[in-house]
């Protein structure tokens, strides 16, 4: 088989039996990741592959496990989440008594932890709805043991490390208190629906993966599960250049604001 139609199948493949739609990532990085994968377990071909993780639970959750992209840190972008915190939230709460919050993607659980944090500073974690999704069931299981190295702390403040962790057997454990206020749940950004009337979502650093027909669809999923005046927070790389045709206004660097109907 010619190695684009091998690979074209197994595409195909991976949709029917997962609701993973492969070709809405780049193709470019996305088949030189999982030709790695493939290589290093000795299958000549994407067909080879196939069939043994139809077979194989454990390899099945390996190719997941690649193929989405689980980095993250706390406070990444720091300066950005001052912004969220003094001005952004404080905003919001000017036009709700309980806010509703997403983190999209939250890989193994250090933005949405940072959320809570913030939101446990400024007094609303208490009347504050927090969700965090992700594609991948094993961070999400990582991301609710809320166990981290020393090193994914480095930009948190000393005073939220005394007050929301606790060191044990050389890792820092998130306080039950932050863990009892998010919803962790499974979910496939491009292929699910979302849930509405949100005041904050916050995608950061996945969307650079996909191609542009799904940013697209994404931006307009966003936009519709915003209330109008909410908030969509992306990363450093996934500026939107016409934010307008989503029903969007730039609100700050890498902050945008759904507009009122």
């Amino acid at each position: 088989m010619h190695q684009d139609q091998d690979f074209a199948q197994f595409i195909v493949r991976i949709k029917q039996k997962t609701a993973i739609d492969l070709s809405q990532y780049k193709e470019a990085q996305m088949k030189r990741r999982l030709t790695t994968l493939r290589m290093k377990h000795g299958f000549q071909s994407f067909d080879e592959y196939w069939m043994a993780i139809e077979k194989n639970r454990s390899l099945m959750n390996e190719f997941l496990d690649r193929m989405t992209i689980n980095v993250s840190e706390f406070w990444r972008n720091p300066s950005r989440f001052e912004v969220l915190q003094k001005r952004f939230l404080p905003e919001l709460l000017n036009t709700t008594n309980r806010l509703k919050v997403w983190s999209a993607a939250c890989s193994t659980g250090e933005e949405p932890y940072t959320l809570a944090m913030i939101l446990s500073e400024l007094g609303v974690l208490q009347r504050t709805t927090l969700v965090a999704t992700d594609l991948d069931a094993g961070v999400l299981q990582k991301a609710a043991e809320g166990s981290y190295l020393e090193r994914s702390l480095r930009d948190v403040p000393p005073a939220c490390i005394q007050k929301y962790f606790k060191q044990s057997e050389g890792a820092y454990l998130i306080s039950d208190q932050l863990k009892q206020h998010i919803q962790f749940k499974q979910q496939n950004l491009l292929h699910d629906a979302f849930d509405d009337s949100f005041d904050l979502i916050v995608c950061r650093n996945v969307m650079i993966y996909f191609t542009e027909e799904a940013k697209h669809l994404l931006y307009h999923k966003f936009a519709k599960a915003l209330k109008p005046g909410g908030l969509l927070f992306v990363g450093s790389t996934e500026q939107i250049f016409s934010p307008s045709q989503y029903g969007f206004e730039t609100a700050d660097t890498f902050f945008y604001r759904r507009v009122s109907n």
